[in-house]
């Protein structure tokens, strides 16, 4: 594995540019896990009642109410998207490219490249983001920022935000399960209930920044189809494995000067025709990427 990153890190170095395309393993080694210690202290309640042990569980529960389907809601979307990810890997992560020519392609919905410094200009986040609501029809192309809506829902349970986002209780107090009527999310533009922008089915609403995001992308590729490209690839499965995996397999293959990455938990395959231009790295992308930067 040293020799491994010895090589990744020389690459890089040499490279005129690194895209990097994250999926929700590269979370995960930053500490957004989603059972454990870190579900039960923001959902024992929701547990206790339900039976459900995770937070991907209780997201999918048929609550019978939409202010306790919010109430649960608001608090997944609060820690998972306006607080800090306990580790410093996406931070880390930005020390090892800042200097570089890059961009981001990631189907992470959690905000945490843009909070660790990255520029939003470089980054496409091509299935959604926590902090964004849509109409559920959709009647319109547009998205709205949640922060104040999901800030009201959280506070109205009877949590404290902290300087760092972090949420508490008061001593002795225990949290409400639902959230007043009047605080239901409501299209501006036709009544409607809004959801979440994440990409799930043909509804998903690709706005206008979406629109951008995406041109950027593929401008960036195109300027830099004959250069010398490193594809870091972390953290990606086998969910949507065209988004990123595939994509970046058929474009090194393309270019002869590039170099295909990948840090993954797992040890995963690569097509025989770049096997020879291929780095890959099984184990903790965190630590990984803290090697990468010493």
């Amino acid at each position: 594995m040293e020799k491994k990153i010895q090589k990744l890190k020389e690459r890089i170095q040499q490279a005129d540019a690194v895209i990097i395309g994250a999926g929700a393993g590269l979370s995960t080694a930053a500490g957004f896990v989603y059972s454990g210690e870190r579900f039960n202290r923001y959902f024992s309640d929701f547990s206790h009642k339900y039976g459900f042990h995770d937070m991907y569980s209780g997201g999918f529960y048929p609550y019978e109410t939409q202010e306790e389907f919010w109430a649960y809601w608001s608090r997944y979307i609060w820690i998972n998207r306006y607080m800090d990810a306990p580790k410093s890997t996406y931070a880390d992560l930005f020390q090892l490219v800042r200097d570089k020519d890059y961009f981001v392609l990631t189907t992470n919905v959690d905000h945490c490249f843009q909070k660790a410094g990255f520029d939003k200009k470089c980054l496409f986040y091509t299935q959604g983001d926590y902090g964004l609501f849509q109409c559920s029809k959709p009647c319109c192309k547009k998205t709205w920022e949640n922060e104040s809506m999901i800030s009201s829902m959280i506070l109205a349970q009877g949590f404290s935000i902290g300087e760092k986002n972090d949420l508490a209780l008061p001593d002795g107090t225990t949290a409400a399960m639902s959230v007043p009527s009047d605080l239901l999310p409501r299209c501006p533009n036709c009544g409607r209930p809004l959801t979440m922008n994440l990409r799930s089915d043909d509804k998903f609403v690709e706005d206008d920044g979406w629109q951008r995001a995406a041109a950027e992308y593929e401008a960036w590729l195109t300027a830099r189809r004959d250069k010398r490209v490193v594809f870091l690839e972390i953290g990606v499965g086998y969910n949507t494995p065209g988004i990123i995996k595939y994509s970046f397999w058929q474009q090194v293959y393309q270019n002869e000067k590039a170099v295909y990455a990948c840090l993954n938990m797992e040890s995963l395959r690569v097509p025989e025709e770049i096997r020879d231009r291929s780095i890959v790295i099984s184990g903790d992308s965190a630590q990984v990427i803290q090697e990468l930067i010493s």
